[in-house]
């Protein structure tokens, strides 16, 4: 059984959900300065400016599927995070959190139905990650057009998920630099609303830098390159821990706890990522 592949994919995507965890308080206090839109354009194009030499250098591993997949999983990536914040702005944070979450069944019913790979592993895992999640957030059961708008993000995030597995043999930050291209669209939006005076503070730019320097290209290469040797069932529950890790920086930045069930959820989480790295390990063992 190839453990060492599985510890390849494992420790990079735990980085990724420590490095998203970590987004939570620096985008509350990034939002507060410039707005939604200005952020999440200002994230992408910091995130480009960074890469740009980067790619220059490395332009001949530009190929069209390439580009192709990246500009594809840029496209999923920016429709998720748009209709999550649009929904949330009309539900619950708590809500938001649990619905976001269900892309994991989404991509879980990706390989069933279309990749015929799944074993009871992973159903477990699924059950355990979504139990865990509702602990985490323990969202109200009234629904509202908010909650739909950010379930369908979740479809795209989902969709995000399954795409990166598609390019992970791709260069990690070529795949980063094609997936922010997308958000673009959002930066002439912002500007319009808000204007470029929040752009001036030093503040706002140097978190805006570190969510672009560490939590864009640090979180989303790490992401591209663990997915080559972890299934995006797998992953996807990984990327559960993300809630976790927002709570232990909103603790050490914002001084927010987590209460008893929150850590009941958290154990949980971390108890199905062991339990769906079994059939992992047992397909990777199958194939030596």
């Amino acid at each position: 059984m190839n453990r060492e592949k599985i510890l390849k994919g494992l420790l990079p995507l735990l980085g990724t959900s420590t490095f998203w965890g970590s987004s939570f308080p620096a985008i509350k206090v990034a939002v507060g300065y410039v707005g939604g839109e200005l952020y999440t354009g200002m994230r992408s194009l910091l995130t480009i400016m960074l890469l740009a030499p980067y790619v220059w250098y490395k332009r001949h591993l530009l190929t069209r599927d390439v580009v192709k997949g990246g500009l594809l999983v840029g496209i999923a990536y920016t429709l998720g995070i748009w209709l999550q914040g649009w929904g949330t702005g009309l539900t619950t944070a708590s809500k938001s959190a649990f619905i976001t979450g269900m892309n994991v069944p989404f991509v879980h019913a990706y390989m069933a139905l279309v990749l015929r790979k799944y074993d009871r592993y992973l159903a477990i895992s699924l059950g355990m990650s979504l139990l865990g999640l509702y602990l985490l957030t323990r969202p109200d059961v009234a629904l509202n057009i908010g909650d739909f708008l950010v379930l369908l993000g979740a479809v795209f995030w989902a969709a995000q998920i399954i795409m990166v597995s598609h390019v992970s043999r791709a260069d990690p930050l070529l795949i980063v630099f094609l997936e922010m291209i997308p958000g673009l669209v959002f930066l002439p939006v912002g500007l319009a609303r808000t204007g470029i005076e929040p752009l001036m503070d030093v503040r706002a730019l140097l978190v805006l830098l570190y969510l672009a320097l560490v939590c864009t290209i640090g979180a989303f290469g790490l992401q591209v390159y663990g997915q080559r040797h972890i299934s995006a069932g797998v992953a996807a529950i990984v990327y559960l821990l993300e809630p976790v890790f927002a709570g232990i920086f909103s603790y050490i930045a914002l001084n927010e706890t987590m209460d008893h069930y929150q850590l009941v959820g958290a154990g949980l989480i971390v108890l199905a990522i062991a339990v769906s790295s079994m059939m992992e390990d047992q397909e990777t063992g199958s194939e030596k």
